[in-house]
C-alpha cells in the first residue's frame, strides 16, 4: 500500500513561486504514476499535472502549462510540482495521488477517479 505525504504549501503573493513535494513510501516508486490535484472551496477536485515515475512522461491541465513543472526524483521517491507565476486562482488545497502504472494511462492522468491512493493535502494560498 502506497503512503503519500505532501509538503511545501504556504502563502505567496501573486507572481510568486512555490515547490510542492509528494513523498511516497510503501511501494516500488517506479511502479506508480503520480498526479497532482487541487480543490478550492465550493469547487470540484481538478487535475493539475501527472507523471509516470517509470519513464517521466507528463501531463498538465491547460491553465498551468508554462507555469508549473512536474518532476520526479527516483532515488528519493519524491515527486515535485514547481509552481511559478502563481495567480490568486491557483489558491486551493493541493493533493498528490498515486496509481499503479498497470492501471493507468497518460490520457486519463488528470482524472481523480483513476487514482487509488491519496495524500492529506497541502494548502496553497496566493494573495497579496
Amino acid at each position: 500500500q502506497v503512503h503519500l505525504v505532501e509538503s511545501g504549501g504556504g502563502l505567496v503573493p501573486p507572481g510568486g513561486s512555490l515547490t510542492l513535494s509528494c513523498a511516497s513510501s510503501g511501494g516500488t516508486f517506479t511502479d506508480y504514476a503520480i498526479g497532482w490535484f487541487r480543490q478550492a472551496p465550493g469547487k470540484e477536485r481538478e487535475g493539475v499535472s501527472c507523471i509516470s515515475s517509470l519513464d517521466g512522461s507528463t501531463c498538465y491541465t491547460d491553465s498551468v502549462k508554462g507555469r508549473f513543472t512536474i518532476s520526479r526524483d527516483v532515488a528519493k521517491n519524491i515527486v515535485y510540482l514547481q509552481m511559478n507565476t502563481l495567480k490568486p486562482e491557483d489558491t486551493a488545497l493541493y493533493y498528490c495521488a498515486a496509481e499503479r502504472l498497470s492501471a493507468w494511462h497518460l490520457d486519463y492522468g488528470l482524472h481523480p477517479k483513476w487514482y487509488d491512493y491519496w495524500g492529506q493535502g497541502t494548502q496553497v494560498t496566493v494573495s497579496s
